[in-house]
């Protein structure tokens, strides 16, 4: 009997782990389907090439890249209704970076619910309250850490590469966001700071509506015009603002400005 008892149990739950396991329905029953992201990189509407310089700013500065680095955060998909859908289940945070083809592309873990929703938007950088140092503990995301007596965190983005000044001569600029400081008498020592800049920015992607479907991914290009960030509202000018911004508030606001319509939708399928 208690062999036959033993028995008993057992197959009851392997029974229930079979059905848990493989009910891939949520528990309010709703048919569900899954997104995935990837990060395509365009200047002048082509494929980046790095290490060349071959592009030429609106400023009239001849350029190259040479790294690309950033974070977006808090994507959330909107329906016609108002209702939304914020990815939070696996990761709310996404790094990217041109040189580690795996962070290119972001297989979203939340189940989400069938339909079709009118737009995409997320955070460019991370929030006030999400960009904490310490958050991140291994690399490659740990590199992006900013300094705490400059605000703490973690950076927005790292462009950096290379431009020709009015002397012909090759300069190397970072072009990096993150928060920015206030200096009093626009004294440029961290003594003088009084106050932060969050300087990150929401993003509603144009074109971007998408149907998801039962049990199926739905495949969605965000697509990054790098030549943007230095054309409108403000022509950006390396030879003005030299070589690195990251204690630049104006420079920053400047990126920040010039960032509305820095990242588009590719293909959607």
């Amino acid at each position: 009997m208690k062999y036959a008892l033993f028995v008993s149990i057992l197959l009851g739950t392997l029974l229930f782990l079979d059905i848990s396991c493989n009910n891939d329905t949520p528990d309010d029953g709703k048919p569900t389907g899954h997104i995935s992201l990837s990060f395509i990189h365009l200047v002048d509407g082509l494929p980046l090439e790095k290490d060349i310089m071959k592009y030429v700013n609106a400023a009239g500065n001849p350029y190259e890249i040479n790294q690309i680095m950033y974070f977006i955060s808090d994507v959330t998909l909107h329906k016609a209704d108002g209702t939304t859908k914020l990815i939070s289940d696996w990761t709310d945070i996404h790094y990217v970076d041109i040189d580690i083809p795996s962070t290119l592309t972001w297989d979203v873990y939340d189940d989400i619910d069938t339909g079709v929703y009118d737009s995409i938007s997320f955070v460019f950088g991370i929030t006030k309250e999400k960009n904490q140092s310490f958050r991140f503990v291994n690399p490659p995301e740990v590199n992006m850490m900013w300094p705490d007596i400059l605000g703490g965190g973690y950076h927005y983005m790292m462009i950096n590469g290379s431009w020709k000044n009015n002397e012909n001569v090759i300069m190397s600029y970072a072009f990096h966001m993150g928060i920015g400081q206030l200096y009093k008498s626009n004294v440029i020592e961290v003594d003088s700071i009084y106050a932060f800049v969050q300087n990150y920015f929401s993003v509603k992607l144009p074109n971007s509506a998408i149907t998801v479907e039962e049990n199926k991914t739905c495949n969605i290009e965000i697509v990054m015009n790098i030549d943007s960030w230095f054309i409108s509202p403000h022509s950006y000018d390396h030879n003005f603002w030299g070589g690195a911004i990251m204690q630049n508030q104006p420079a920053m606001q400047m990126a920040k400005e010039n960032g509305f319509d820095v990242f588009t939708v590719g293909k959607i399928e």
